[in-house]
């Protein structure tokens, strides 16, 4: 073959290239230190090499090092050999110390490239994340006529997983068909996998179910498919089909079956698969360590998690995070929190799984004290992160760090928004009592889920405005969205507070006939509370009495807060028996049912039911309150003088009462 090459030399100019290509493709001027290290540029040739030249190319480890052998060649003319220079362009495009722009200067003065050349220029820009550059050399070869083989077709597909739209693949894949090559085994799997990927599950199962031979790579590709998909019942039947069908699982298998288990929560299969690893001499990597320890934990088997964890020779950061994450989730904050400080290199996933486990088990204090801590260390939270603080600033009524959070974070530094985020924020300012700027948040957003609607329905119930709540649910109505049984407690919650009755009525009435909801728990304790406000005492205890399941605490709870209210004594007390048969050392059943007979003037029953406080040990749980002073926060009990500066805070108090009181008597006395 003859061929031209020289040391140095400027890129040819290529119209062809470049009308296929937009500029920022061309991005190849730095890639050598970029390059994943799953890909090898010199991989195993059936070819016997001898030649000292190519040896030494075989060992190369630097384009410093692949310049002299290239000069090596040129000068010896083993450049001008097809094999030779095939060798020199695969570590340009492929090595990790390698240069694809160099790779594609050579490949350019290459006057007859064959088939692996090409293979080797379109599988570089693939490795190098260039998929339109890697297409435009397949759209070349095609149009020069080239010879393709079944790597060419595979090559090209990979490109295509990268692109938006799937026109391309299908193009690769009509031609494939066309030319023959799609009844290449390789072929069909890379097809398989492009559909895969891109979610068409109903293309990828039709190629799958069209061919005759399938090898463990291709019942992998579609049970992984399966699997990312959350189709798990269709992947495990589909391993089910694997095994009877005599092909062995490889690891790779197994972790694509683990994961569907997991996303199902299929403890059953799980351990089935856990059984074929200890019996069959499969290779147990990190990754599949790590895949059946996830397995146990997201099916909340803690104790098979803790001996998969302990047998681990080596660890990584997922291992450490994925035990954090199960103990925190059962709310066994002790045990997250001890394997948290022993996670040797934390990363963010990590400080988040702590971060939500406190949040999500009412302890939104240590939240936000892990936050500052996890910002202290430089790390940049992410949108898991941010959701779980926001829900505890939601908590703790913290409207500075909730606010300061959506303004740095999303409007400044501008972390990617999504509906769930945006849901995150809504919530955390209704909970402060901000329901306008929650109110302006869902009204900017460009896109909402039932959550969003759930979330600002909920906010404009808890804080009093019952007209908008409705007229929300209304235009959510109207737009297409089916309430569930969430929607109507925050419904029924908005009715309560604006004491509208006659609508409770008819949203509690309608949800299963026109809905299909069956009324939990939740909607009676919300209906019965409707009820007691507007004094309808009588009719709440009726409903209690007529329940399908049995009357949970906050059904009795509402209840004997309006008998306290509309001063029903024999309700009332029938409450308070009720509570405390299900929790005898609640406080506040005593105290309040002891505050019903001292306003009837009944002390004998005050004096009783005090002395039954006294006999079983209850003791009424002091009121606190808690505020935010520079990121800290305070908290003061009734009658607190523990804090170091309480002289001057209830000098302040005083202050403050005397100034409520000349105000109320309307003295314009100066203080």
């Amino acid at each position: 073959m003859k061929k031209l090459l020289l040391l140095s030399f400027s890129l040819p100019s290529i119209p062809k290239l470049q009308s296929l290509c937009h500029l920022q493709q061309y991005k190849w001027l730095s890639y050598s230190s970029q390059f994943p290290k799953e890909i090898k540029w010199n991989s195993k040739t059936n070819v016997i090499i001898t030649h000292p030249t190519l040896v030494a190319m075989e060992s190369c480890s630097s384009m410093y090092q692949l310049r002299q052998i290239q000069a090596r060649m040129t000068l010896t003319g083993l450049i001008t050999h097809t094999f030779p220079l095939s060798r020199l362009l695969a570590f340009c495009a492929l090595a990790n110390a390698g240069d694809l722009r160099y790779a594609h200067r050579l490949f350019c003065r290459i006057l007859e490239p064959n088939t692996f050349m090409w293979n080797t220029i379109i599988r570089g820009y693939n490795k190098a994340r260039i998929p339109a550059m890697a297409f435009s050399f397949f759209l070349d070869m095609f149009r020069r006529g080239v010879p393709f083989d079944p790597r060419t077709f595979v090559f090209t597909v990979k490109a295509c997983e990268h692109f938006s739209m799937a026109p391309q693949g299908e193009s690769v894949h009509s031609l494939a068909r066309k030319t023959g090559f799609d009844s290449e085994l390789l072929v069909r799997n890379g097809l398989v996998h492009f559909y895969a990927v891109r979610g068409w599950l109903n293309h990828a199962r039709g190629v799958f179910d069209e061919m005759p031979v399938k090898d463990v790579v291709t019942w992998t590709t579609m049970i992984d498919g399966y699997a990312a998909c959350n189709c798990s019942d269709v992947a495990m039947e589909l391993f089910g089909l694997m095994l009877e069908g005599d092909v062995e699982p490889n690891e790779v298998t197994l972790i694509a079956v683990l994961s569907a288990c997991s996303h199902k929560g299929d403890l059953g299969m799980g351990k089935m698969i856990h059984e074929i690893l200890e019996k069959k001499n499969v290779r147990w990597g990190l990754s599949l360590h790590n895949a059946l320890l996830d397995m146990y934990v997201k099916c909340g088997c803690l104790v098979d998690a803790r001996e998969v964890f302990d047998r681990m020779e080596s660890r990584d950061v997922f291992s450490w995070t994925s035990m954090v994450n199960g103990y925190a989730k059962c709310g066994d904050l002790e045990s997250a929190r001890r394997f948290f400080e022993q996670t040797p290199q934390k990363n963010v996933v990590c400080w988040s799984a702590m971060i939500a486990g406190y949040s999500q088990n009412d302890k939104p204090k240590d939240s936000l004290k892990l936050f500052h801590e996890m910002l202290g260390e430089g790390f940049v939270p992410g949108e898991h992160t941010l959701v779980s603080v926001l829900s505890a600033c939601g908590q703790l009524s913290c409207f500075s760090l909730g606010h300061w959070i959506h303004r740095y974070f999303v409007d400044q530094i501008r972390i990617p928004v999504s509906v769930t985020l945006e849901n995150a924020i809504i919530d955390m300012y209704a909970k402060c009592g901000s329901i306008d700027a929650a109110a302006e948040v869902f009204s900017a957003m460009s896109e909402r889920n039932l959550v969003s609607w759930n979330s600002i329905i909920a906010g404009y119930a808890a804080n009093g405005r019952a007209k908008q709540a409705i007229e929300v649910f209304d235009e959510m109505r109207c737009l297409g969205f089916k309430p569930d049984d969430i929607t109507f407690v925050s419904l029924l919650t908005a009715c309560s507070h604006g004491g509208l009755v006659s609508q409770g009525k008819e949203y509690f009435d309608t949800m299963e006939r026109k809905y299909g909801i069956k009324p939990k728990k939740e909607h009676y304790a919300c209906m019965i509370d409707l009820l007691g406000r507007t004094g309808f005492l009588e009719e709440a205890y009726k409903l209690i009495k007529n329940m399908p399941m049995l009357p949970c605490e906050a059904s009795w709870g509402a209840l004997l807060s309006a008998c306290r209210k509309h001063h029903n004594v024999e309700l009332a007390t029938l409450s308070a028996s009720n509570l405390l048969s299900s929790d005898p050392e609640d406080s506040g059943v005593y105290v309040l049912l002891a505050n019903i007979w001292a306003n009837e003037r009944k002390w004998g029953d005050v004096r009783r039911v005090r002395s039954l406080m006294r006999d079983k040990g209850v003791k009424k749980i002091p009121g606190h309150s808690l505020i935010e002073i520079d990121g800290e926060f305070k908290e003061f009990l009734v009658a607190d003088e523990s804090h170091p500066q309480s002289e001057e805070i209830y000098r302040v108090l005083d202050d403050i009462l005397l100034l409520s009181k000349l105000e109320d008597s309307g003295c314009d006395c100066d203080l």
